[in-house]
């Protein structure tokens, strides 16, 4: 009976093992998110004091903006994706567009129609 019991008792122990533990959040990721951004932005004073903080100036944004755009165009099928989705969304406006036309279209004809045998 001992043995039962203690294979009872191996097998909860196995059981604590299985579930995933998440580590304890330690240094920087411990710190509430106020400490956190006081600590960065006395970081960043810092490097703007000593003249070594980066700064993107406008040429330089506008070659990082390109080479992302030239990454994403390399997927195919999500440019397709984009090109499918712009389509819908102006075909449909297309459409509501015309459907309104084609109502203020009868609606004047209608109108129109009823001012004529009123006056005469």
């Amino acid at each position: 009976m001992a043995s039962s019991n203690q294979r009872n008792a191996a097998s909860k122990d196995g059981e604590d093992q299985t579930q995933p533990k998440t580590p304890a959040k330690r240094g920087f990721a411990a710190m509430d998110q106020a400490t956190q951004r006081s600590i960065a932005s006395k970081g960043g004073q810092a490097a703007h004091q000593k003249g070594t903080a980066h700064e993107f100036d406008s040429e330089e944004a506008r070659r990082a903006g390109q080479k992302g755009g030239e990454a994403v165009s390399r997927n195919r099928e999500h440019m397709a994706a984009i090109g499918r989705k712009g389509g819908e969304s102006r075909q449909s406006a297309a459409r509501a567009a015309a459907a309104e036309r084609s109502s203020r279209g009868s609606e004047q004809a209608s109108g129109s129609g009823n001012r004529q045998s009123s006056k005469g």
